[in-house]
């Protein structure tokens, strides 16, 4: 058998993939975790006092997302934090640089509300930017052809995690947003409330158009935006990856040639339901105390976690001088 998260080789035994760390099973108890093997499931007692289990080797390591930081390069940096309110992070972000400065940006939000939203976020992110990685290099396919692929991917990839069919809650789902930047020309994919956003000194754009109850009401005509975003539905998405998505996955699509002297920024909502436009978020993103991606990032999640930190926080830049 293979992890759905790594694609790595497991036994039907095990509980836990040992390359990624991913679940293997439908509702594994916590206190399974922190006391058994959390390979193939011994006992305590099976335990030794250098935490390696004496039935399978496998060494018992903390399995934490609470908070990922990544620095690629100087101009290149994301990062995704559990929040002050959520008893998990359900976000993930993945980024890679190919060569000739070719720059890769996945980030993916866990629905809340379906069985391992935390795994559903992390299975796209790997299964999208190794998808997109392969098109580009491999098949020396076009940057929106490669993001078709990479969400493909990540639509298969989350739709095979092992859920309770038995249970009233949906299967695993996330949103996703992507992009790939070339010669200073940014392609964009989304499904979903997850965005992008060009910010610059004189001028600022949300690049991406929610996939959401209120956009949807909005545009239709039927509600105000004042009445839309008072509707208790008014942050409910109406596109996703999953099992239950309701059309086949492909992505949303745009480009946008970036300026000099300005920046890529992808985030989850934990960060942008604190930023009324992007106008502000750019002044926001300009009050970090030092002016490289990995500052700006931190310095944008904590904004998030002052405000409040509702929900998960994952953020990444890509500065163009």
């Amino acid at each position: 058998m293979n992890c759905h998260q790594c694609g790595g080789t497991i036994a039907l035994t095990d509980r836990f993939c040992e390359e990624c760390g991913a679940s293997l099973t439908t509702n594994p108890s916590p206190q399974s975790i922190d006391s058994s093997c959390q390979k193939c499931g011994a006992s305590p007692s099976k335990i030794d006092s250098d935490r390696y289990c004496i039935e399978c080797g496998f060494r018992q390591v903390a399995i934490s997302n609470d908070l990922v930081e990544l620095a690629l390069a100087t101009n290149f940096a994301g990062a995704s934090d559990r929040g002050r309110r959520h008893h998990q992070n359900e976000d993930a972000i993945a980024l890679k640089i190919l060569a000739p400065d070719t720059y890769i940006f996945v980030l993916c939000d866990g629905v809340s509300s379906s069985q391992h939203p935390e795994l559903a976020s992390r299975a796209a992110v790997n299964a999208c930017i190794e998808a997109i990685e392969l098109a580009l290099c491999r098949d020396l396919a076009q940057p929106d052809t490669a993001i078709e692929i990479g969400v493909n991917a990540a639509l298969q990839a989350v739709a095979t995690i092992p859920i309770d069919p038995t249970s009233e809650i949906d299967p695993s789902s996330t949103t996703i947003v992507t992009a790939i930047v070339r010669d200073q020309i940014a392609t964009i994919g989304w499904l979903g409330d997850s965005r992008a956003y060009w910010l610059a000194p004189e001028k600022s754009l949300q690049l991406t158009q929610d996939d959401s109850w209120m956009r949807d009401a909005i545009e239709s005509g039927m509600y105000t935006p004042a009445e839309a975003e008072a509707s208790p539905y008014a942050h409910a998405i109406v596109r996703w990856l999953g099992a239950d998505t309701a059309d086949d996955g492909v992505p949303n699509l745009t480009t946008f040639t970036i300026p000099s002297n300005s920046y890529l920024l992808l985030c989850t909502d934990g960060l942008w339901n604190y930023a009324p436009d992007s106008a502000y978020l750019y002044h926001t993103l300009k009050q970090s105390p030092a002016s490289d991606p990995l500052s700006i990032v931190r310095h944008l999640i904590g904004y998030a976690n002052q405000q409040g930190g509702q929900d998960n926080i994952t953020v990444a830049v890509l500065a163009i001088d």
